[in-house]
């Protein structure tokens, strides 16, 4: 599923119109670098088009831990704690961002108090949910632990599901925009 919908679900027409005001339109070759491990990030990203490699350093060289299609947001764990990423994100192939700056970010969450609760709240969403698929295919989220009523890593949230056609259409109208431009 793409992330972003957790994201523009939670988020309003008016806080989905400032991002794209805001952010920028960012083509990558492929094995360009947007994210470095280790150093600090100066932007969040949507992907909007092409897919992304996740890797770290491992065994002396890279691992691949991820691949990321269009919808994914890389850059949030290290806008959130403020502590480098560790992990580098590359362009598996060529790719097309949304880049919203930091500095941009971190302003607007600072003044509009409405914007800031729901975007911490999506983030909260989307980090709970990844938490969540992760510890599911380690192992530790068995069938047989589940009570009858919880919901598995992979179903969604009943209370999202209304919101997440609305997030599809804001979505597709931001990916028009910077198709466009």
């Amino acid at each position: 599923m793409r992330r972003v919908l957790f994201i523009f679900s939670t988020l309003n027409d008016n806080d989905v119109q400032w991002l794209t005001r805001v952010g920028r339109r960012r083509r990558f070759a492929k094995e360009d670098i947007l994210i470095h491990q280790g150093q600090p990030i100066a932007d969040v990203f949507v992907l909007l088009d092409g897919q992304l490699s996740v890797r770290i350093q491992a065994d002396g060289g890279d691992k691949e831990i991820a691949l990321l299609d269009p919808g994914e947001v890389v850059g949030e764990l290290s806008f959130l704690d403020s502590h480098p990423p560790n992990a580098t994100v590359v362009a598996r192939i060529p790719a097309v961002t949304l880049a919203i700056p930091r500095s941009a970010l971190n302003t607007k969450l600072t003044e509009d108090t409405g914007f800031a609760a729901r975007f911490y709240r999506a983030l909260g969403i989307f980090l709970a949910t990844r938490l969540r698929q992760t510890v599911n295919r380690m192992g530790f989220g068995g069938a047989d632990s589940l009570e009858e009523d919880e919901l598995t890593a992979d179903e969604i949230d009943p209370d999202l599901l209304e919101s997440l056609a609305l997030a599809g259409k804001r979505f597709e109208m931001l990916l028009e925009h910077f198709r466009d431009g």
